[in-house]
């Protein structure tokens, strides 16, 4: 919960940032094979399959090398916070066995400091190896004798069936020596209390309906997912994987929107995970008292541990992935002005004074501020939910969520007895209920549209029925449900059961390329389909077809990128906080109802 690693099928760690998510990278050959650098575990042979799965109810990643010489495994983990000192928390443990047979694995670690901008200098050990750089510097612990290799080291160690070694990756000054080598005892014991301590965490999970074991990982990836020091939340882990294979759509994602992570904070409640939502909270209210960098009170996004400025960059000297460029660290999108932010923070606010602890003063002293500048801004332009760089609009799912804004503290005003000018806020909310209604209806079109008085259609607006503005049996929610569900040839939105965020041919974002299908607004069909079908019965089971067909596309271990593309494949960051929320709710309303709950 400081950072992540993404380890390949081949058993590379091709993305890792150190000490922490929006560090510079030390291994980024996930963004340029050549020059990213990594660190390489696997099976010497011809004829080699790989598999690879968490250990049950972990994140504890296991890579296994099936050879005709025998069976050997890489197991790879992160000492957890909590039970492990600060330094602890900066380490990866990779242990490595011979599960049958005889069999020989080559191991290569090559990092590249900077996002691969910094030189750096090999020094080896008899307990291992040291890479120092300026600024940043990697210990690597381990009785293997290694030896140099161009700037990094390499060696190959043959293991006897029931042999293990272990390898201690670690974070550490400049300067600093190599960290101790881990005995086999000391590794064993490591692993046994990573793997108790997911298990005791996930144990708090309340939910036991179907599809729980997707449900369970992706609350352990909302997990992963979580800056333990301030309780912030990332988009995901990873910078510029495109959403378009050779585009130019590629983004730095390891900061925190308001927007994602509000919804995690909801996807966690839903399940029983009341400490990431009070840690999370405890975050926002720290947020709310910050003068924003942009042109609201408050921000749409800031890094993980609170700063505003989130400068973009272009670097120029990685090939990216795929050769999609430019590949982009920073995010020029942070002083937009987005005004849907304000309801889906003031929801999550709601949601928590209602499942978790009652809303305290200075907290609803943001929430009144927030409100009042809805009220006075709502009916302005902005960038809207999809950050378009096409110029600001008046896009109806902003106003939607400005309604949510108003409402949500009206409702909490009440219920808690908190001052508040009710009056002026329900003339607020209910001014922007009738437009929406008059201006974001295309009679035409028999469907709300992305913007006002537009015709294109977008996949945001079918949170309506999520966020309670409109009865899910509404003929004008049915209507649009009907438009958004032909095929983009015909003016709709969904290929397949896969559903875009808005149809390019119609939306101009400023930006060129294409993109693929958006995995949450997937999600977010599959709720729309299955509240309706509370006045139109035969919905529901589509809404659980689009589900199970939607499960289909995770990767081999049920992770999930922000899109998917036409032939199936991972688009965009990864693994994608939205996307693993969003089922997390599908799963729960759709289960609801299929028991006749909902």
């Amino acid at each position: 919960m400081h950072t992540v690693a993404l380890v390949g099928k081949d058993g590379s760690i091709d993305w890792c940032c150190m000490p922490r998510f929006d560090a510079p990278s030390v291994f980024a050959r996930i963004l340029d094979a050549e020059k990213g650098g990594y660190f390489q575990i696997a099976l010497r042979g011809e004829e080699v399959t790989t598999k690879q799965f968490y250990w049950p109810e972990t994140n504890v990643l296991v890579t296994r090398f099936l050879s005709d010489d025998g069976v050997g495994e890489v197991r790879d983990f992160m000492p957890v916070a909590g039970r492990a000192s600060e330094t602890d928390r900066r380490q990866i443990i990779r242990m490595v066995r011979a599960v049958r047979g005889t069999v020989t694995f080559r191991v290569e670690c090559a990092p590249a400091f900077d996002y691969a901008r910094a030189d750096h200098e090999t020094i080896c050990t008899e307990r291992g190896v040291c890479f120092h750089s300026e600024e940043q510097a990697l210990s690597l612990a381990t009785e293997i004798d290694l030896e140099r290799n161009g700037d990094g080291v390499a060696a190959d160690v043959t293991l006897q069936e029931g042999e293990s070694t272990t390898l201690l990756l670690r974070d550490i000054e400049p300067g600093e020596g190599c960290a101790p080598t881990l005995s086999p005892e000391a590794a064993e014991q490591a692993f046994r209390d990573t793997v108790q301590f997911w298990r005791d965490w996930l144990s708090q999970c309340t939910y036991t309906g179907r599809w729980r074991e997707e449900v369970r990982r992706s609350a352990l990836v909302l997990k992963l997912l979580t800056y333990e020091p301030t309780g912030a939340i990332v988009a995901a882990p990873t910078c510029s994987l495109p959403e378009d294979v050779g585009g130019v759509r590629n983004w730095d994602y390891r900061y925190t929107w308001i927007r994602d992570a509000a919804f995690t904070l909801y996807a966690f409640l839903r399940i029983g995970f009341t400490e990431e939502a009070r840690a999370f909270i405890g975050f926002l209210t720290k947020l709310c008292r910050l003068d924003a960098a942009g042109k609201g009170p408050l921000q749409i996004m800031y890094s993980i541990d609170g700063q505003t400025e989130l400068t973009e960059q272009t670097l120029d000297h990685l090939e990216g992935y795929r050769e999609s460029t430019p590949v982009r660290i920073g995010n020029g999108a942070y002083d937009q002005l987005q005004l849907d932010i304000y309801g889906e923070l003031i929801d999550a606010i709601y949601l928590h004074d209602k499942y978790g602890v009652p809303i305290s003063y200075e907290t609803w002293q943001s929430v009144r501020r927030f409100v009042n500048w809805v009220c006075d801004h709502w009916r302005e332009t902005d960038q809207g939910v999809w950050e378009v760089r096409g110029g600001p609009q008046q896009f109806v799912y902003s106003k939607l969520m400005c309604w949510v804004a108003v409402d949500r503290a009206l409702r909490l005003s009440r219920k808690r007895s908190l001052p508040a000018p009710e009056a002026e806020w329900q003339q607020c909310r209910d001014d922007i209920y009738e437009t929406i209604m008059e201006e974001g209806w295309n009679s035409g079109r028999q469907a709300f549209t992305q913007q006002f008085g537009g015709d294109a259609l977008d996949a945001s607006n079918l949170i309506m029925p999520l966020v309670r503005f409109i009865s899910p049996g509404d003929e004008r929610l049915l209507k649009t449900l009907d438009a958004t569900l032909q095929s983009p040839d015909q003016g709709g939105l969904v290929s397949n059961g896969l559903v875009y965020r808005y149809n390019l041919g119609e939306t101009h974002d400023g930006l060129e390329g294409e993109e693929g299908t958006f995995n949450i607004c997937t999600f977010w069909l599959v709720e729309a389909l299955t509240r309706a079908s509370r006045v139109q019965p035969e919905r529901l089971e589509d809404a659980r077809l689009i589900f199970e067909q939607m499960l289909g596309y995770s990767n081999h271990l049920g992770l999930y990128a922000e899109e998917t593309g036409t032939h199936g494949e991972a688009l965009g960051n990864f693994p994608q906080a939205f996307t693993h929320l969003a089922l997390i709710s599908a799963a729960y309303n759709l289960d609801r109802t299929l028991d006749g709950a909902g």
